[in-house]
């Protein structure tokens, strides 16, 4: 909050400034905890005076529009000037708008700034009518200049403002009074407060660094808790403490999550055990005993909380080690909604578990193992530990299935399967881990699917776009071939019975008040659910799943994008048959972009575009498709021949090479067509006076769509 407020001082401040004519040369905004500060550099002294000419009525117009283009003007009549135009004698005004002193429009457009600050909670204090996260103190705002500086006279609800301002809370409450910003920044380091958040978090780093190394401990790094510790102090006090030897053996997850949640404890750890062993806390101020204070109240604090933290995970072992086991926890799963659409997060589960039985073949893992990994992967969701820390699932999944005897790659599976959550997260490599983020994934978007919540505009409430990308990397980085509108229309279909028994068990709940309720008749063991499937490669495919896979294709379009691939590439290989094939469709599209950076690429594509369009332009004066085989025996000029010859040594290495899926050597056969192409295109005239001559060379043309139309729909690309 701290940071945005910042910056939405600077951004108000300067756009007010810009707007009534003050430019400047540079602006900095910068925040502690008690106090948002702005300097700007190289403000004009006055704004310029500003001449504006203002066209108005014309000659002869009703009284009425012209006292209203005066009123407008803030002129009289006599001021206006009549000049004469192509449409007749019209007025125009000019208007003049002197210049302002600086102090005078700061003062505005800061009290505007303050008044309508955009704080994201705010409150209002005392009898005034002024609203600030906190209750404002003071206002420091001076003008400096050559010859020395002066303070920006300014009142809101009784804070007057000044020169003056005040150290740190504690160890300098003293009022300090200053003359510009690098006094101002220097007088308050003086007085124990740094200014910069970004120099604070250097010292903290640096300092906390620097006593783990002086023990021969590391600390663990988070950037989000250094910049949020940064922005609790004004002037920061590194301490380090022990943690009691009970609680060492607790997972250092555990450990790590505890301290950084709720007391914004860095965690540092032994390096060559990778045991929590110490923590740093930052304090405000210093201490006559040098913090010892400081630290015994913290290690208090932090004794009863890991204590929590120890018997959540004592009574999680004891559960998990237990004949029910984890078993026991999934069977709780069946009391919690998962979506009031969707059902239960058990019902989820048994979806995933189908799902990831159906996928392992095609990933390489055991059926078996792939499925009860799915059945016990989201198990610790009803564990006390997870409950308490909700951002330890799946790695709890990890500890508690170890423990209860589970096969390594199902305990993997139960922390890697919600992997990869974002761009830089790692990708799951083992087959069962593989196998079930699949699973959870696409059950995700399919269910989301099935009841008609997609992703519209920026808004993606279930992070479908997130969930999509997961599912990309995850077949692209272990290269997996599959058809994905199979695995779509499948678990549409097990979607789709999960909403009827949801909408069943509603019924039966409710009774009659469900048909009050909805509006609906009341249907005998829940709805029918009806599907319209298309003809996709001989495949009856649901229509959604078709919609599903465009989401995907768009998803791997920005995916690619990132990797230097084209749109219009990849939507020239999406035209294309496989297309749910999102590996093969990668390695075409790949293998197409590094052709098209070929001067052979280039040149083809513009043969093939010549030879196109020409050929369109054909078809559609002559209604006909001119896709018959070209005859040799028509053949007149020598490159009309060469290029029959190219065609089919061309088609006899593409074609295989497709089959193959040998992107490489098809670009290959595609960069022997060039010369040919070229050659016959500066020789002979497609449009020849022989009808029959005319013909067989649109044929021969409709040869090179159609031989280079086997690696990709290349009408699609761009140039």
């Amino acid at each position: 909050m701290q940071a945005r407020a910042a910056e939405d001082l600077k951004k108000r401040v300067t756009d007010g400034l810009v707007e009534a004519g003050l430019t400047y040369a540079g602006a900095a905004a910068l925040s502690t905890p008690r106090r948002l500060t702005l300097a700007v550099d190289g403000l004009l002294a006055e704004s310029p005076t500003i001449r504006e000419e203002r066209k108005g009525p014309k000659k002869g117009a009703p009284d009425k529009a012209i006292e209203g283009f005066l009123r407008g003007a803030g002129l009289t009549r006599e001021q206006l000037e009549e000049r004469e135009t192509p449409k007749g004698a019209v007025y125009f005004a000019m208007i003049e708008k002197p210049g302002r002193p600086a102090a005078e429009i700061i003062a505005e457009v800061l009290e505007d700034t303050i008044r309508n600050f955009p704080w994201p909670k705010s409150m209002r204090w005392g009898a005034g009518s002024l609203r600030w996260v906190r209750p404002l103190h003071s206002i420091l705002c001076i003008l400096s200049d050559e010859a020395g500086a002066s303070v920006v006279d300014l009142d809101i609800d009784g804070i007057k403002s000044g020169n003056t301002t005040r150290g740190h809370r504690f160890m300098a409450p003293e009022e300090i009074t200053v003359t510009g910003f690098d006094d101002y920044a220097a007088k308050l380091k003086r007085a124990h407060v740094v200014l910069d958040a970004r120099e604070r978090a250097e010292a903290i780093w640096q300092e906390a660094t620097n006593q783990a190394f002086a023990n021969g401990l590391e600390v663990v790094e988070d950037k989000g808790l250094l910049a949020e510790v940064a922005g609790l102090v004004e002037w920061p006090v590194v301490l380090m403490g022990a943690i009691d030897e009970e609680f060492l053996a607790l997972p250092p997850e555990v450990l790590q999550t505890s301290m950084k949640e709720h007391q914004k404890f860095f965690s540092v750890k032994n390096p060559k055990t990778g045991r929590i062993e110490k923590f740093i806390t930052v304090a405000n101020r210093e201490t006559a005993d040098n913090g010892a204070t400081i630290l015994a109240g913290n290690q208090k604090v932090l004794s009863a909380r890991l204590a929590d933290a120890k018997f959540f995970w004592e009574n999680d072992l004891r559960t998990a080690k237990s004949e029910a086991g984890m078993g026991s926890w999934v069977e709780n799963l069946g009391n919690v909604t998962f979506h009031n659409k969707l059902g239960t997060q058990a019902a989820r589960i048994d979806r995933i578990a189908a799902l990831a039985r159906e996928i392992a073949p095609v990933v390489g893992a055991d059926a078996d193992l792939a499925e009860q990994a799915a059945r016990v992967a989201k198990a610790d969701l009803s564990s006390e530990m997870v409950y308490e820390f909700p951002e330890l699932q799946g790695l709890m999944g990890r500890y508690y299935a170890e423990a209860a005897g589970l096969p390594s790659a199902v305990a993997n599976a139960c922390e890697q399967h919600y992997s990869p959550l974002g761009p830089g997260d790692d990708v799951p490599s083992e087959p069962v881990s593989v196998a079930v983020a699949l699973a959870d994934k696409l059950d995700t978007l399919t269910g989301f699917w099935a009841i008609e919540e997609t992703p519209t505009g920026s808004k993606d409430p279930f992070a479908l776009r997130r969930a999509a990308l997961g599912v990309i990397r995850l077949v692209l980085e272990n290269d997996v071939r599959v058809a994905v509108l199979d695995q779509f229309s499948s678990q549409l279909a097990r979607a789709d019975t999960a909403i009827s028994q949801t909408i069943a068990a509603e019924q039966e709940r409710l009774g009659e008040d469900y048909r009050q309720k909805t509006g609906a008749a009341t249907i005998q063991g829940g709805p029918a659910t009806i599907t319209v499937s298309k003809d996709v490669g001989g495949r009856h495919i649901d229509e959604r799943a078709i919609d599903l896979l465009s989401f995907f294709h768009d998803r791997l379009k920005v995916f690619l994008r990132d990797q230097g691939i084209r749109h219009d590439v990849i939507d020239a290989c999406i035209a294309m048959d496989g297309n749910d094939d999102l590996t093969l469709l990668v390695k075409r599209a790949r293998a197409l972009e590094d052709f098209l950076k070929t001067e052979d690429g280039t040149n083809l594509l513009q043969g093939f575009k010549r030879a196109n369009n020409i050929l369109s332009q054909a078809e559609e004066k002559d209604g006909v498709e001119y896709s018959y085989g070209a005859d040799r025996k028509f053949a007149e000029d020598d490159t009309e021949k060469a290029l029959f010859d190219a065609l089919e040594a061309g088609g006899a290495a593409i074609s295989p090479a497709i089959e193959a899926e040998d992107f490489a050597a098809a670009m290959r056969g595609m960069a022997a067509l060039r010369a040919p192409i070229d050659a016959f295109f500066e020789a002979v005239q497609v449009n020849a006076d022989s009808d029959i001559v005319r013909r067989n060379r649109l044929n021969l043309l409709s040869q090179i769509r159609q031989v280079c139309g086997q690696v990709a729909d290349l009408t699609k690309v761009e140039g």
